[in-house]
């Protein structure tokens, strides 16, 4: 309701994880980078955790997004709460494999069949778990079994596993060291940077349509917001979404520090100390060298092309219209 107002093209701060404003910090973008290489790879498991907000289902449809544009095969499992029989129906359904008896052992052999056609055509499968802290461990013990699913040259089944902080207290509990040692790579998200979020805001105004000057957003406005958000993108998002609202009804379009905290009292959000982030993004790999040989440049990635920092020219950037 406040785009035309704003003079914006799209919704800056939309809650959905929408890669048209995928902003790669360089934690994101090692992130992404590596969990891309390490699946052409074929090394199997790979796990991201990071706290509430910081942007691990966005990475994971831009992740999405790149794959399907190389015409992998994905089954996404976005609802953890399933049996372990559910849980093996639900991701043969999700591949696109016909119905069949739906019994354990015909499931797993359709499944196998299915991976090793696609092995022998030189194609892989990905299974993505989202929510994975809130897994059962007879899931999770379905999920390492799968992770069996092998040639001589790599696995033919790659899982993700993306979960909050609480998934790598679980992961390293003595239940779990089987499926710990198959893990391939680890990595965690990490709040923005004061200077990070600035540049993000700015960077989905931009696209968003905004112009560069004059800045909706004030220098103090800012500060403000990474304050109060803590540098969490989703909290960034909504405080931003309701200062915008409340901009447009007071009819201003600079945006105050008073207006971002009116926001953020709506939202009963209180002033937080920034979570410590001296690192921009912690890996653990079991296997240092991913094959990169054949691999496309990291700028190709995701639907966000430019990367932060680049030479960007304004006339040249088309926003696409609103339903694209």
């Amino acid at each position: 309701m406040y785009k035309s107002f704003f003079n914006l093209q799209l919704n800056p701060f939309e809650i959905s994880p929408d890669p048209h404003f995928f902003y790669p910090t360089p934690c994101h973008y090692e992130a992404i980078a590596n969990l891309y290489h390490a699946i052409q790879g074929r090394k199997g498991l790979v796990v991201i955790t990071g706290e509430v907000g910081t942007g691990k289902t966005l990475l994971v449809r831009c992740l999405l997004e790149k794959l399907g544009n190389d015409r992998v095969q994905c089954a996404y499992v976005f609802n953890p709460i399933l049996g372990p029989l559910e849980f093996l129906r639900y991701v043969t359904a999700d591949l696109g494999l016909p119905a069949g008896r739906n019994d354990k052992g015909d499931l797993l052999q359709r499944l196998n069949s299915f991976l090793i056609q696609r092995h022998n055509q030189g194609q892989t499968a990905v299974l993505i778990l989202d929510e994975a802290h809130l897994l059962s461990s007879e899931v999770l013990e379905e999920s390492r079994l799968l992770s069996n699913l092998e040639t001589a040259r790599g696995k033919l089944l790659q899982i993700a596993l993306v979960g909050q902080p609480e998934f790598d207290e679980k992961l390293d509990s003595s239940e779990m060291r089987q499926l710990k040692q198959r893990i391939a790579l680890r990595c965690t998200l990490k709040p923005l940077k004061w200077e990070e979020t600035r540049a993000y805001i700015q960077w989905r105004l931009k696209r968003a349509g905004a112009s560069a000057t004059p800045s909706i957003f004030t220098a103090d406005s800012l500060r403000v917001v990474y304050e109060y958000s803590r540098g969490l993108p989703r909290l960034i998002n909504t405080i931003c979404e309701n200062a915008l609202i409340s901009g447009f009804a007071a009819g201003t379009r600079s945006i105050s520090p008073y207006l971002v905290e009116e926001a953020c009292a709506d939202l009963r959000i209180t002033p937080g100390t920034p979570v410590s982030n001296d690192e921009e993004a912690s890996f653990e790999t079991v296997e240092k060298s991913v094959d990169q040989t054949n691999c496309e440049p990291l700028d190709a990635l995701v639907g966000s092309k430019e990367r932060p920092g680049q030479q960007h020219n304004e006339e040249s950037e088309q926003v696409p219209e609103e339903g694209q």
